[in-house]
């Protein structure tokens, strides 16, 4: 009988315990439900979901040198593939734009389809300084008309150059590797450059003023900074001599 009243007090006991625990749910964090993060964009999506500048969601979680090693790896490889791919498409969106009678927006296009191979070459080399091996990449994309194309490359650059690019970046540097700071800081700077330029293009399109825009460009050949109408003596990302610069005025 003792044995009975003991274990029916303590069934009561647990119940109670559980009920109160229950209850202060609300009042703790570890017990919350976990919250969806906002900085998932519709572009940022899109991209994703294209094949293009696959970014990393966990990116930042590799908290270890050895682990942000090996994401710095694959991040180089990813920035690899959307650069190669960014290629390829400015090259294809160029030539629309010249068939649509924007000779200015086609040679902007062609200019950024120069400063993204650029960025390929130099993140292909910080694999293969790694030993590791580079797949060959097909891009695929689809080419619409130059206003679309213009607001695809929008969305492009400004996924790289508000997300993928800074976390790529924070990640390479705590695993320390100098190659790959450099070639995506490389990268990073000069998307942001790309964003305002396309900005500038599409007002100009949209106000039937698209002669107003610079009709020469000019591309560094180390980093793939892009200047419009006039360089200076020096690239401001990588100090390289203006002598060495792309000219871009014709397709």
């Amino acid at each position: 009988m003792r044995n009975k009243l003991f274990i029916q007090s303590l069934l009561m006991l647990s119940g109670i315990l559980i009920f109160t625990s229950c209850g202060n749910t609300a009042n703790n964090p570890s017990l919350k439900s976990p919250v969806q993060s906002s900085t998932d964009t519709t572009s940022s999506k899109t991209n994703r979901e294209n094949g293009e500048h696959e970014a990393n969601d966990n990116t930042n979680n590799a908290s270890t040198p050895a682990d942000a090693k090996i994401k710095t790896t694959e991040n180089i490889q990813a920035a690899f593939k959307g650069e190669t791919t960014a290629s390829a498409k400015y090259a294809a969106y160029a030539q629309k734009a010249e068939k649509e009678g924007y000779h200015e927006i086609a040679l902007l296009f062609k200019a950024a389809s120069t400063a993204e191979n650029i960025h390929a070459n130099n993140h292909k080399a910080v694999l293969q300084e790694s030993g590791v091996q580079v797949a060959l990449i097909k891009p695929e994309f689809t080419v619409k008309s130059t206003k679309e194309n213009l607001e695809d490359a929008i969305a492009g650059e400004t996924y790289e150059a508000s997300i993928m690019y800074p976390d790529f970046l924070t990640t390479a540097n705590i695993a320390g590797d100098q190659l790959a700071l450099i070639s995506l800081n490389y990268a990073y700077k000069t998307e942001k450059k790309h964003k305002v330029m396309y900005e500038t293009a599409l007002i100009a399109l949209q106000n039937n003023n698209v002669k107003s825009l610079p009709s020469i460009f000019y591309v560094c050949p180390t980093c793939g900074n892009t200047y419009d109408t006039k360089a200076p003596a020096r690239c401001g990302i990588s100090m390289t001599f203006s002598q060495k610069f792309i000219s871009i005025n014709s397709l």
